[in-house]
């Protein structure tokens, strides 16, 4: 990872290794259909309205900070995509999982209905395009499915099945519901594991509409 100029124009275009997983499977499935901004780099605290030189140079440290190129990491970059809210909107959409952290025992089921806080003037609601799950390791899990969501995108991205190859560990599901069910594999834990070791990743949820996200750890405890 590196920084570009901030003085000029760039535009610096990569494929995510997402991207090159389905670039590799060569099935004319890899079509670009739709983009997103976002603004990772950007720390809005430093904005200055008591700036002594006056109002030219409110966002002047804003302006001056370095951009980071592109990287092919996924789930690091764009972390925080821009918005279109309606004008006025005083607060910024949060995920709501009803959970801090989730803990399953080997075996355990779980269904998680995400909600979106402070969503287009509701208190809450359910996203119409629905919030997609990122695992960071599917190893972790017998089952990862979403649904409730019958889109284009939405069927594609779930007919994916709970495989792994090489360091592409990481799987994404979308829907309005999201169902997990913890392995029942005892070697991930490793060979002198014991009743109540644990094994631990993470889920990262994201509203389709709001761009609202949200990760959470997730702990798989062996149980024989």
């Amino acid at each position: 990872m590196g920084y570009l100029n901030n003085q000029v124009v760039t535009v610096d275009a990569i494929l995510t290794k997402k991207g090159r997983e389905a670039l590799a499977k060569n099935d004319g499935s890899f079509r670009i259909t739709q983009f997103a901004l976002a603004d990772d780099e950007i720390d809005y605290t430093l904005y200055n309205p008591n700036h002594p030189s006056g109002s030219a140079f409110y966002g002047e440290a804003i302006e001056n900070m370095p951009l980071l190129e592109a990287f092919p990491d996924d789930t690091q970059i764009m972390k925080y995509k821009l918005a279109t809210l309606p004008r006025g909107t005083a607060k910024l959409p949060v995920l709501d999982l009803g959970f801090a952290a989730i803990t399953l025992k080997q075996g355990a089921s779980l269904a998680i209905t995400p909600q979106t806080l402070n969503y287009l003037g509701a208190a809450q609601a359910n996203e119409t395009s629905g919030y997609s799950c990122t695992i960071a390791d599917v190893r972790v899990l017998g089952t990862f499915t979403g649904v409730g969501i019958d889109t284009p995108a939405a069927q594609a991205q779930n007919t994916t099945v709970n495989q792994t190859l090489g360091t592409n560990i990481s799987r994404t599901v979308i829907g309005s519901q999201i169902n997990l069910r913890a392995t029942t594999v005892n070697t991930l834990f490793g060979s002198t594991a014991t009743t109540g070791a644990q094994i631990r990743t993470t889920l990262t949820f994201v509203g389709l509409d709001s761009g609202a996200r949200l990760t959470i750890p997730l702990t798989i405890t062996k149980t024989a």
